[in-house]
């Protein structure tokens, strides 16, 4: 696999598999997933793994969901980007995206793409 440009994944539909559901736990560092979390399948992301994804909109844990990226997380202090992908394609401002992505990207410096 190819690394991916991960513009190129702004405002399309993805498929997401979840392995942090909501409710689950780091299993490094201990903190709690207020979203579910996930990656896309068959991409290789900055960091040499799948590229990874925030689920909004989704309010259960679930493994796998379908929606419309929305942003992208870029971190400008690590090669590790995040799509932002809306369940139902409603959009988020800025601030709801920081605010629920807050628990894990506190540790990072970054940027929101639209």
């Amino acid at each position: 696999m190819k690394k991916i440009n991960v513009n190129d994944y702004l405002r399309k539909d993805v498929t997401i598999k979840i392995d942090r559901q909501l409710g689950s736990r780091h299993p490094k560092h201990g903190f709690m997933y207020m979203l579910n979390y996930g990656y896309i399948p068959n991409t290789i992301s900055g960091d040499g793994e799948e590229l990874d994804a925030y689920l909004v909109g989704e309010f259960e844990p679930v493994e796998e969901s379908n929606g419309k990226v929305i942003a992208i997380i870029h971190r400008t202090n690590d090669n590790d980007d995040k799509l932002v992908v809306s369940k139902d394609g409603k959009d988020y401002s800025d601030d709801a995206i920081r605010a629920m992505t807050e628990f894990q990207e506190q540790y990072f410096e970054s940027i929101i793409i639209r």
